[in-house]
């Protein structure tokens, strides 16, 4: 799966070369007025495979994307709307794989050049090489594909994959996230990956520039998930999920909540609202480095900063267990500094009647 969000960014970056050309249909200059990427007729897709021979392809829903007149190109991927067909396999690849709420966005940038697609009014259809960057997690990557530009009329034009795109995991930094993934769904993943699309380009009115909407930042904004109130089997899901996140942090030997933690505080703090009639019990663990005594107590306080941070956001009080286990239950032997960083966490489990 990782290998598949992996290709939609190159995806994207290949359907911002094609509409270019369409402007050219109807004078000399093919930026004129600029194009907007018209999101619900565009697809972006990408394959992953697992246990060495099952592929499976996914979506992004929510794309976004603008030529100015200037032949500046942008397409933006909004990553929780992932689409996988399955509403935990969703949550998985938001919450493990893309961390969404640290990264929200891929973006793909390039420049067009009006000679490469001047006459496609002519041809109704080119092959250009694109050279495009790809934004993501922080990281900027630099690539060239292969797109088809298809002339549908004078206001619209597709921009298609060629061949497909692939990226190695290890070059985007979402190896860790791959991981993640194989550990909760108990699988092993290819970690290389293919993108295709086929992107759809509107031509803007004169006077008015190509838009580009700001991305929507608030938790689960574009998620294809339930609304409002969900279920209880789908907040007993997320709530293991977003335990094996590792995104719950404390200075170091202290109580005190990180400010890295907030991100993922406030996509849970989305979830529990959403599940009323579910208790959650958020429980605190810690390595073997220390006594019995002091690792229980840094547990138990580490847990109800937790609690204590929700309910400032609104939470109730009764929909809130906090509970310490110090170094009792460890996931993985306390024998490295990486394992015993892995058994210093936040866990959360629904408790139901």
């Amino acid at each position: 799966m990782k290998i598949t969000f992996l290709r939609v960014f190159c995806v994207v970056g290949l359907l911002m070369a094609l509409p270019v050309g369409m402007a050219s249909a109807q004078s000399d200059d093919p930026f004129e007025h600029g194009w907007n990427l018209d999101g619900e007729a565009s697809e972006l897709r990408f394959l992953s495979v697992k246990k060495s021979k099952i592929a499976e392809t996914s979506s992004f829903a929510t794309l976004s994307g603008r030529i100015t007149e200037d032949g500046r190109a942008q397409v933006r991927v909004l990553l929780d709307s992932v689409d996988t067909k399955v509403d935990l396999r969703n949550v998985r690849m938001r919450f493990l794989f893309f961390e969404t709420f640290r990264y929200p966005e891929a973006i793909i940038t390039t420049q067009l050049s009006a000679e490469q697609v001047t006459d496609l009014h002519i041809t109704r259809r080119k092959e250009i090489e694109l050279p495009y960057t790809l934004t993501l997690r922080g990281l900027t990557v630099e690539r060239t594909a292969d797109v088809a530009v298809t002339l549908i009329d004078n206001d619209r034009v597709v921009v298609s994959s060629i061949t497909p795109i692939a990226y190695t995991l290890e070059e985007l930094d979402l190896e860790e996230g791959r991981a993640k993934l194989e550990e909760a769904a108990n699988v092993d993943i290819t970690p290389v990956g293919v993108v295709s699309f086929n992107f759809v380009f509107s031509r803007a009115q004169e006077g008015t520039p190509p838009d580009l909407p700001d991305a929507v930042l608030t938790p689960a904004a574009v998620a294809l998930e339930t609304k409002g109130v969900m279920s209880e089997e789908e907040c007993l899901g997320r709530f293991e999920i977003l335990s094996r996140t590792g995104n719950i942090f404390f200075a170091s030997g202290s109580t005190r909540l990180d400010n890295k933690s907030v991100p993922l505080l406030e996509n849970l703090q989305d979830i529990v609202s959403r599940c009323p009639s579910v208790t959650l019990e958020i429980a605190g663990h810690t390595d073997s480095i220390g006594s019995d005594a002091q690792n229980q107590s840094i547990s138990e306080r580490r847990a109800a900063s937790v609690v204590a941070w929700l309910q400032d956001k609104g939470i109730a009080q009764d929909q809130l267990v906090a509970v310490g286990y110090g170094e009792d239950r460890p996931i993985v032997a306390n024998d490295t500094p990486e394992n015993r960083a892995r058994n210093r966490r936040i866990e959360f489990t629904a408790l139901v009647d």
